[in-house]
Order: C-alpha cells, then structure tokens, then sequence
C-alpha cells in the first residue's frame, strides 16, 4: 500500500516481522505499555472510550493477549500486561502472593505484602505446595480477542508467559531467594524449576488454544539495578538461565518471537540471552550502566532486536516535547538503523508523565520514514 506521497506503508505485523529481521520498513513499529491512570489520562484527553480504539489512534503495533483467570475464588490474577495496560491487582494472586494498594500523589501500585514460601525449609515442603493449574485459566476467550485486534489489520500478537526470577523472589521474598542462590541453592532451583514448568505449559496451551495466532512470546523478570546486575552473572548462570530457557528456546524452535523484560543493566548476560535464541531484548533503560544505545547497537544489533529505550526516568516525564521527539529520532537513527528496533518507553508509561509528551512520542516515531 502507498499514501499519496508513493511512499510504501506497511501493515502492522509485516512491519514488526520486518524489523524482528533487520530490514527497514516504512517506519519503526511501535508498542504501548502504560499504567491504568496515564491510560484513562489519554482517553479522556483525546475523547477516546474504546482501548483498541486507542491503540489503533496510536499506531500501535503490537497488540497483548491474555487468558481469563477462573481459578480458586479469592484469588486474583498476576501482575500481566493486558491491552497494553499493566495491571497489578491488589490481594493474593494464584500463586499464593498477597499484594496490597499503595497510593501517591500521582497513582496507585501494589506492594507484596506476603511470600507464601518464605518458610519453606526442605524441597518436599516446595513439592508440596498448592502450585496452580491449567484448569485456573481460560483459553477459549484468545481465538475472539485476536480477532477483534486484527479486525481491520493484522497485528503482532504478544502473549506473556511468566518468569522465573521474579515470580520464584516474589513466592520466597528477595532477600531469602538470593541467600538461597548461596546457601540452599536447591531450594531456589525447585521453585523455578516449579514456576517454569507451569509458565511452559500455560503458554503452548495458549498457542494451541489460539491456533497460532500468537506470534510473540514475551517472559521476563528484573536481573538489573541502576549500577549493575541483582545478582551475580556466575549465579544466574548457574542456578537460573535453564529455567528462563524454557521459556526462550522451544517457542523459538516452533518458529515464534522470543522477548525478555528486564529493567536495570544486564549487559554481562545480554550474550547469553542470544544463545538460548531471544529475539527481543525490553526495555533498554537508558540511564542504568552499561545500557547504552550505540554500545548495544554495536555488539549485539546484529543479533538482537531492541524494544524501548524512550527515557521514563527524566525526558518523558520532565522533558518538553521537543526532548521527547529528539530522543525518539536519535534512539531510531542508532537502534533502528538497519531494522531491529521497536519504539517503546524504557517501562510502562507513569502516572507523571504528561500525555503532550506520550502523544509526543508516538507521532516522531510514526512520522520518521526510513
């Protein structure tokens, strides 16, 4: 398809499958993520009711996906990604992780409040625990939420596994499950052990169930701070790289998108990550160490597709929108050069950040031609 300029356009998932293998398209593709607050800030700011609606008026490229959660009454689903709206609901999730509501002046976030394996002391104790079930999610509902995404046009289709970092931390507490990597190291390895295989099954449950339509398996868990990694290269690659594999390498071997989230700098592990076959490295926080554009360009971009980057620190919540649009052609002209990069902020869109500047954002990326 041409616009009147004969200037080719795309549709969304070609121009996603394009970059995913470092061809340029017409322009960058582009993703959402954003807290529930700054996401009804936008739809009352641009008279908009209907969250595809919304993405669509965006430009969005990539569309999430989940299934229903019709587990045990009382409980509530995990933190996910749902629409391009990260959801954190308050109470116990179903893996047995109690959250409360934490409110600031600009919005609400839920804190864990309870581990429910912080006592445990043998792996019998781990064996034993009520882990979920794939009866607890509802998969029938996939097959009419892409169709209605792809009414118009055909999008890339983004379903969230799990991780097996966070959510085994979260189930033990941090400071515990880090001691463990230590001191018990086969404590720590059952729970993610545990936690992968669950979040593997769920997720070829969920393809199957979608007949394929899901082109994109996003995992994930924060292994970086603002100086450096949580914990050592040496222990992650001992102790939890197979796990976060299994949820990399047999999607990739099925001829899927593999994508890993991790906030903080993470570049001792970066080559690892390409080993088990991961095709999009999220969110490339630009002001933690190491993590900068051009490096990473430079070393990895020839095997790696990069998704984010757009400041959430300092430009998108207290930049001017000139800032913004100029760090969003620099990030493009670095990361995206020859394809490979998908524009993205550098984490979910915070409640403080002015809609100028997220509308900002989206119109430099869906204007810049390559």
């Amino acid at each position: 398809m041409y616009d009147e300029r004969n200037i080719l356009i795309m549709m969304s998932y070609d121009r996603v499958m394009t970059t995913l293998s470092h061809n340029k398209p017409d322009r960058p593709p582009v993703d959402y993520i954003a807290t529930s607050e700054i996401n009804e800030k936008l739809k009352r700011y641009l008279n908009i009711e209907d969250q595809e609606e919304l993405l669509n008026h965006l430009g969005v490229d990539m569309h999430y996906v989940n299934a229903r959660f019709i587990g045990s009454e009382g409980l509530v689903g995990e933190p996910y990604i749902n629409s391009g709206i990260r959801y954190s609901d308050a109470g116990r999730d179903f893996w047995g992780v109690e959250r409360r509501a934490i409110k600031n002046k600009f919005g609400t976030y839920s804190e864990i409040t309870y581990n429910p394996l912080a006592h445990v002391k043998t792996l019998e104790e781990v064996e034993e625990y009520r882990w979920p079930d794939l009866s607890w999610f509802d998969m029938s509902c996939l097959k009419e939420k892409i169709k209605r995404i792809n009414e118009k046009e055909k999008h890339a289709i983004i379903f969230f596994a799990g991780s097996v970092f966070e959510t085994p931390w979260y189930m033990r507490g941090l400071e515990r499950f880090l001691i463990d990597l230590v001191e018990y190291p086969e404590i720590a390895v059952a729970i993610s052990r545990k936690v992968a295989e669950f979040c593997k099954k769920r997720a070829m449950r969920a393809i199957e169930e979608s007949d394929g339509q899901i082109d994109i398996i996003r995992s994930g868990g924060d292994l970086g701070a603002q100086d450096g990694m949580i914990l050592s290269p040496e222990l992650w690659r001992k102790y939890i790289k197979q796990w976060s594999g299994e949820l990399i390498k047999p999607f990739k071997e099925m001829g899927l998108k593999t994508f890993y989230h991790s906030c903080g700098s993470i570049v001792p592990v970066i080559e690892d990550f390409i080993e088990m076959g991961l095709d999009i490295l999220d969110p490339i926080q630009p002001k933690a160490k190491g993590m900068d554009a051009k490096y990473l360009k430079d070393y990895f971009g020839s095997r790696l597709s990069f998704h984010g980057g757009v400041d959430e620190q300092k430009i998108l919540p207290l930049g001017t929108t000139k800032d913004v649009e100029e760090e969003v052609v620099r990030l493009i002209n670095i990361l995206g050069k020859d394809g490979g990069y998908i524009v993205a902020p550098a984490n979910a869109l915070q409640p403080d950040t002015p809609v100028e500047n997220v509308l900002a954002m989206f119109r430099a990326a869906c204007e810049y031609k390559y």
